[in-house]
């Protein structure tokens, strides 16, 4: 059985852990969380997968999140752009020259990013509940948040006390509740084994789960897509309720060249369990040594 090796790298004067699993010599590809997740969101089976499939798979925490240097709750001292250069940088600190990009939801924004700003370090990207342009740009063009996700931002949940590990768990399951598809039942005890992982990860949790949707992410850059040279995969949820699925056919549209599959009974939400099949294929495919 493979085994996974965690390192802790300094990049931009911050600590930065992340795992590696799979043969080295294979293509590389680096899974970029969403915010308020750690590398521990992206389930061990489907990292197994992927690196089984030939592919050489670094998960790793961004910052404020999992093992990585945590901001005070409440006062992150960095924007997007230096999650960008954080990711860039972890190439340098893993000896990769390039690699293919998987992100989900701010992870796919980080990920638009690199692919402009350093495209000779991105080898392909593949971009899950995402927006053209990033999250907190307005785009007037696209279908509007649910009514249920426009209210769960506006009149968000009391803060669990932060101490409390059942309580910051049983937080986490409801926060993630409203975003995953309507069409399935809601896996909630997969959702509080990943929950337990992340809280038992995290160094600060109460950081991990505020600071992330507090950053600035700069000067929208939808204008910018016709410049991506990366080949470019979209994977949307049917029943995405922040980004609905217009906003992933927005960005393969806008992405030369870019492929466009819809995910059937999926939300705003990591790739459930019963995608696996479609989509670890399209991932390895899409990839690949070209």
């Amino acid at each position: 059985m493979m085994t996974a090796e965690e390192r802790t790298h300094n990049v931009n004067g911050v600590e930065l852990s992340a795992e590696a699993l799979g043969d080295p010599a294979d293509p590389a590809i680096v899974l970029l969380h969403g915010a308020g997740h750690s590398l521990a969101a992206w389930p061990d089976d489907f990292v197994r997968r992927l690196a089984e499939s030939g592919r050489y798979v670094i998960r790793y925490d961004a910052r404020d999140a999992g093992r990585s240097t945590a901001c005070a709750p409440g006062s992150p001292d960095y924007t997007l752009r230096d999650l960008v250069a954080d990711a860039v940088g972890l190439l340098d600190a893993c000896g990769l020259a390039a690699a293919g990009l998987v992100g989900m939801s701010q992870g796919a924004a980080v990920a638009q990013l690199a692919a402009l700003d350093h495209p000779d370090r991105v080898a392909s990207l593949t971009l899950a509940s995402s927006t053209p342009g990033g999250p907190g740009h307005a785009n007037p063009d696209l279908p509007g948040m649910s009514e249920e996700i426009v209210a769960l931002f506006t009149s968000e949940a009391a803060e669990p006390d932060w101490s409390d590990r059942a309580a910051v768990i049983d937080y986490m399951v409801e926060a993630e509740r409203p975003f995953a598809a309507a069409s399935r039942p809601f896996d909630e005890a997969g959702m509080r084994a990943t929950a337990a992982r992340m809280a038992d990860r995290a160094a600060n949790i109460a950081a991990q789960l505020t600071n992330p949707f507090m950053i600035d992410a700069g000067e929208p850059w939808r204008d910018r897509l016709g410049q991506i040279t990366a080949p470019t995969l979209v994977l949307h949820g049917t029943e995405d309720r922040m980004f609905p699925i217009g906003h992933g056919r927005a960005l393969a549209d806008e992405i030369p060249g870019a492929r466009f599959a819809a995910m059937e009974q999926t939300g705003h939400e990591v790739f459930p369990r019963a995608r696996w099949d479609d989509v670890v294929p399209a991932i390895v495919e899409h990839t690949g040594v070209r």
